[in-house]
């Protein structure tokens, strides 16, 4: 037992709550929230550290034993993301005190911030499914205040999209938990890839695994699932933006690979098929409404979803060397929207619009905001040799060993789009003829924290052969669960 493990979910929750008694004290709480998750980071690096050279973390709170008390397991898969969370929240806290205004700030944005935060962590960290349900809505109520915060128009308007759906997913995974309780007679992850392959109601097994399918992947913004996005996420503030677009879909993309390369595969040839499937949608689909606008923040937002597509036809190919893929883009592309994010906030604040088409020849004035889109652009589309290559290369390499061509077609076609649609960004507003902005200086905090998750991303493409290795024993960890089962339930 390791009481480490529950720290990453403790300490932002705990300070969140007591900031709620010092909102109106903004230099002490802005000082104290980067303090407390530079701790919190640095708890997640000796996490990741631990975890990889002795093995997982498990805390079995109560003292109850697994599988019959509330479990916490740091893993490798959720020790790196726990540790990914982190640095773009450290990253988020130090570009929301230069951008947001003190009205927002006043109004508990560090405390709703925090919680958020410790409702990821919570997720990724959980051992059982009721508690992922928990966690959810721990996040979730974090991120309805978020969302609302500043109340504008647009935001009350997305609001109420966001939370209904959000709302009806969350009922429907209580009671799909509830029913796969009654048919199994246990919620631990564990011990249900266990007894799943003993029930005899085959078919009341199969509903309940398509029932948790679509809550993910309404969660994960999957086609045709992924409508309520684009906006929700585009009408609160960047640095909110940058948080649901980095983070919240993600956790859903965490839950499907979790559930369905543990618990849900006796049937791979059915299920997995399928998501190779939806993938070849959602990359389509994502990149229509990223090629379809003119809005800085719409493209931005668009783009979330066929990186979903791409992490999905990595569990649906469901080979080693794809779920490294999978884990590999995935860790990518929370990094890389987040900065994608704060950089789009950037070029409205500079330009007073996010209408494309009013913008132009900002590269004399901002070379450094120009070329970091730029590079941010390769990044994302997968030029050799960032970050986004090194995914998509093991994900693509995954479909062709497994004879989807058509989708890995659809993938490479998908990348070039996505490519298009950010570096249109930099030749429309960068190039082209200057329009008249009145120089507006940049405050630090508004351009150290993309240029840092920047870095963050490039390093994770030019040291893949370092990384890798890392990766890639996650990915068959995940191929081979009788490796997790026997970590939570080796105290039996």
């Amino acid at each position: 037992m390791s009481n480490l493990v529950i720290l990453p979910i403790l300490i932002p929750l705990f300070f969140g709550a007591m900031f709620i008694f010092f909102h109106n004290k903004l230099a002490t709480v802005r000082l104290l929230s980067f303090v407390v998750l530079l701790i919190n980071t640095a708890t997640a690096v000796f996490i990741v550290y631990e975890v990889f050279s002795k093995g997982a973390l498990i805390l079995e709170t109560g003292g109850w034993k697994a599988p019959y008390g509330i479990i916490l397991i740091a893993d490798k898969l959720s020790s790196l993301l726990i540790l990914t969370t982190n640095i773009i929240a450290l990253a988020a806290c130090w570009y929301a005190g230069a951008t947001l205004d003190e009205e927002r700030e006043k109004h508990y944005f560090y405390t709703l911030f925090l919680i958020l935060i410790a409702g990821v962590s919570g997720a990724f960290l959980t051992g059982d499914l009721f508690n992922l349900f928990v966690f959810f809505e721990v996040l979730l109520m974090a991120s309805y205040g978020l969302i609302v915060l500043g109340a504008t128009k647009i935001q009350l308007r997305e609001s109420i999209k966001y939370v209904l759906l959000n709302l009806f997913s969350s009922m429907l995974f209580v009671t799909t938990v509830a029913f796969l309780y009654s048919v199994t007679g246990t919620v631990n992850m564990a011990q249900l890839a266990e007894r799943v392959g003993d029930v005899q109601q085959k078919g009341v097994l199969t509903a309940i695994a398509i029932l948790l399918f679509v809550v993910f992947a309404t969660k994960g913004a999957l086609f045709p699932l992924y409508f309520w996005l684009p906006k929700s996420y585009t009408a609160p503030p960047p640095v909110i933006s940058a948080l649901f677009g980095a983070l919240l879909t993600k956790v859903g993309i965490y839950s499907i690979l979790r559930v369905f390369s543990l618990i849900f595969i006796y049937k791979l040839e059915t299920t997995h098929t399928f998501f190779v499937v939806l993938a070849g949608f959602t990359l389509v689909f994502g990149v229509i409404g990223a090629l379809s606008t003119h809005n800085v923040k719409l493209i931005i937002a668009y783009n979330i979803i066929p990186a979903i597509g791409f992490m999905i036809l990595g569990i649906g190919t469901f080979s080693s060397e794809s779920l490294a893929g999978t884990i590999y883009y995935l860790v990518h592309d929370m990094i890389i929207k987040a900065a994608l994010f704060f950089l789009a906030g950037i070029l409205v604040y500079i330009a007073g619009t996010s209408d494309l088409r009013q913008m132009g020849g900002y590269i004399k004035k901002y070379p450094l905001v120009g070329w970091m889109f730029f590079l941010s652009a390769l990044v994302l589309a997968g030029i050799p040799p960032f970050s986004g290559f090194i995914g998509k290369l093991l994900l693509l390499k995954g479909a062709f060993a497994e004879k989807h061509y058509m989708i890995a077609a659809i993938g490479l076609g998908c990348s070039l789009l996505i490519l298009l649609s950010i570096i249109r960004i930099f030749i429309m507003a960068f190039w082209g003829e200057q329009k008249e902005v009145k120089r507006i200086k940049l405050k630090p905090g508004m351009v150290i924290p993309p240029l840092a998750l920047l870095c963050f991303s490039i390093f994770l493409g030019i040291g893949a052969e370092w990384i890798y290795p890392h990766i890639q024993s996650i990915a068959d960890g995940l191929a081979n669960p009788s490796e997790y089962i026997n970590e939570v339930l080796k105290a039996r």
